[in-house]
C-alpha cells in the first residue's frame, strides 16, 4: 500500500472551473411520524431478528472468526448476537463525520442536520434524447463525471454514474478512479465488488491525500449492499475490512423489493433492513472503532404480479420516514435512494415517481442521498436530460431545508406596507427591489413565461431544454486545478495495475 504524506498537494486554492456547491445544513425539523409506541414495536423486531433469527456472513471465514472470538453465536453461517451488545457497538460508530474533497471547498459532512446529494450509481446503460438507449461506456462516463462536477446542486461525485462497458470488469474500477480523481474535484466513492478492487480505491486516494491525512480524515467510502433476506456475503465484509480497516468510510443499503427479499408489510422489511445494516455496523466497528459508517436504506414495492420493482409508491415513502426516525435513534447517518422511478423516459411517470420518491426522502432526514439525480428504467438506465431535470429540481429542495420560512424584520417587510396603498401593488416597493434577485427559486430549466414567447422560442419541452443544457455545459467545462506530478503518479498507478490484472468481462 501507497504509505505518502502530501496533505499540501490537495489543498489548492487555485480558482475552480465549477461554481459552489455547498451541501445542505438543515433548518427544517425532521418528519418523525411514527408514535413511542410504533417505535418500541419496530425496535422490538429489530432486537428479535438480531438475536433470536440471525444474519447469515456467508463465504468469509475471516468475518466468521471475529464474530466468533466477540462471543457471538455462530450456527453454520448464521450469526446471532445480544442486540444490546449490537446497539453499543454501532455506537461506536460517529454519528456525523467529514469526507474530504480533493478541493477543500468541496468536502461534505455526512449525519446530523447535514444533507448530501449525490448521482445515479450502477446503471449499465445510458440515454439521451438523440442518442437513444445503448450501453455505457467510458466516453459517457467521462461526459457523467464532468456534469456532475459542473452542477453545483449535486454536491458528491458518487461514483458508477454509468456502467463503462467497453473497458473490461477488473480493470475499469482504475479508470473511474482516475476520473473522479481528474476530472472533477468534488468527493467520491470507491469500488467494492472485489477486495482487490477496494484496495485499489484506497491506495488511490491515498496517492491523492497523503497517509497522514486519511489516518485521521475520511476521503473515500464504499457503497454495497446486503444480499437480503438475511445475508451478508463476502463483498460487504471484505469491504469493510478494506475501508474501515484504513479509517474510512462504508455505507451499507439492505436492498429489499418487499414481498421477494423482505416480507410483503413494510414494518416488518423496516426492521429486516435495520437489523442487516446494523449487524454490518457492529462489524465495522469490530475491525475499527470509531469508522465511519452510513447506515442505507433501499426498500422497494414490487408489482406482484410480474416481480417488477415499482417506485414512488406509498409503501417505500413511509420506510423512508420510518428509517429516518430508527436511524437517528442509533446514532448513524442516514442514506436513501432519491429521484427513483421505473419509467423508460423523461415522462410525467417519472416526474410523479422520482418527485414522490426524493421529497420524503428529503423530509426523511437522509444525510446521504445516492441516486439523486439521472435515475431511469429502475435503475438500469443514466438518463443524461434525467440527470439535468432532477439535479435542477434539487435547488428547491435545499432552499426548503436550508433555510425554511425566513421570519426575520426583513422578511416580514413592514416598511413596504407604508409604501403601498390598499389595492396597490409591491412591484416597485423598496423592499422588492432589495430582495428580488433572491426572493425565489428560479428553476433553470423551467418555462414560465407566456406560449407566445414559448412557441417564438420553439417550443421546446423540459427534455429538449434540459439536452441543450447539458451539451453547454459540457462546451464549457474546464478541468479543476491539479498537481501535474499528482496526477502522473496517479496514472502511473493505473498503468502498472493494469499490467498486472489479466483482462475479465465478469
Amino acid at each position: 500500500m501507497a504509505r505518502r504524506a502530501r496533505a499540501s498537494r490537495t489543498r489548492q486554492t487555485a480558482p475552480s472551473g465549477a461554481p459552489a456547491s455547498p451541501h445542505i445544513q438543515r433548518s427544517l425539523p425532521f418528519f418523525d411520524p411514527l408514535d413511542p409506541d410504533q417505535i418500541a414495536t419496530l425496535e422490538a423486531q429489530v432486537d428479535w431478528i438480531i438475536q433470536d433469527v440471525g444474519i447469515a456472513f456467508r463465504d468469509d471465514p475471516v468475518a466468521l472468526d471475529l464474530w466468533r472470538e466477540a462471543g457471538a453465536r455462530i450456527e453454520d453461517d448464521t450469526v446471532r448476537a445480544d442486540a444490546a451488545w449490537i446497539r453499543e457497538l454501532c455506537a461506536k460508530a460517529p454519528s456525523q463525520f467529514t469526507q474530504l474533497a480533493r478541493n477543500p471547498e468541496r468536502s461534505v459532512t455526512i449525519g446530523g442536520i447535514h444533507q448530501v446529494f449525490a448521482p445515479i450509481y450502477g446503471a449499465p446503460f445510458v440515454r439521451d434524447l438523440e442518442g437513444g438507449r445503448r450501453y455505457g461506456d467510458m466516453a459517457a462516463f467521462e461526459q457523467l463525471v464532468k456534469l456532475t462536477y459542473l452542477h453545483p446542486n449535486l454536491h458528491h461525485g458518487g461514483f458508477v454514474t454509468c456502467e463503462p462497458c467497453d473497458v473490461p470488469v477488473s480493470k475499469r474500477h482504475l479508470d473511474m478512479l482516475f476520473t473522479h480523481m481528474t476530472m472533477s474535484d468534488k468527493p467520491h466513492l470507491g469500488a467494492i465488488t472485489e477486495m482487490s478492487r477496494a484496495q485499489d480505491s484506497v491506495d488511490m486516494a491515498e496517492i491523492v491525500f497523503g497517509a497522514e491525512v486519511m489516518e485521521d480524515n475520511c476521503v473515500i467510502m464504499g457503497n454495497v449492499n446486503t444480499n437480503s433476506p438475511l445475508l451478508v456475503d463476502k463483498v460487504v465484509t471484505e469491504a469493510i475490512r478494506t475501508y474501515c480497516g484504513r479509517g474510512q468510510g462504508i455505507v451499507v443499503v439492505p436492498f429489499i423489493l418487499s414481498g421477494a427479499m423482505g416480507p410483503v408489510s413494510t414494518a416488518a422489511s423496516v426492521a429486516q433492513a435495520m437489523a442487516e445494516a446494523m449487524m454490518c455496523c457492529a462489524y465495522a466497528q469490530m475491525i475499527r472503532p470509531g469508522a465511519p459508517f452510513v447506515l442505507g436504506n433501499f426498500l422497494s414495492s414490487m408489482s406482484l404480479k410480474s416481480g417488477a420493482p415499482t417506485f414512488g409508491m406509498p409503501e417505500p415513502v413511509i420506510s423512508n420516514y420510518a428509517i429516518g426516525q430508527l436511524a437517528r435513534r442509533v446514532g448513524l447517518p442516514l442514506r436513501c435512494g432519491g429521484s427513483l422511478t421505473a419509467s423508460k423516459i423523461e415522462d410525467a411517470q417519472a416526474a410523479y415517481e422520482s418527485a414522490d420518491s426524493m421529497h420524503s426522502t428529503m423530509l426523511a432526514g437522509a444525510n446521504f442521498v445516492l441516486h439523486s439525480a439521472g435515475w431511469l428504467e429502475g435503475g438500469l438506465c443514466t438518463g443524461f436530460e434525467k440527470l439535468i431535470m432532477d439535479a435542477d429540481r434539487l435547488g428547491s429542495y435545499q432552499k426548503v431545508l436550508g433555510q425554511g420560512l425566513d421570519t426575520s424584520d426583513e422578511a416580514l417587510a413592514r416598511d413596504a406596507y407604508g409604501e403601498v396603498a390598499p389595492g396597490g401593488h409591491f412591484l416597485g416597493s423598496g423592499h422588492t427591489m432589495r430582495n428580488y434577485q433572491t426572493a425565489f427559486y428560479e428553476p433553470a430549466l423551467s418555462d414560465s413565461e407566456n406560449v407566445e414567447s414559448w412557441e417564438e422560442g420553439g417550443s421546446k419541452d423540459m427534455r429538449r431544454r434540459a439536452y441543450e443544457r447539458w451539451n453547454a455545459m459540457l462546451d464549457a467545462y474546464q478541468p479543476p486545478a491539479m498537481d501535474q506530478g499528482l496526477r502522473e503518479e496517479l496514472a502511473a498507478y493505473v498503468a502498472r495495475r493494469k499490467e498486472e490484472l489479466p483482462d475479465a468481462w465478469y
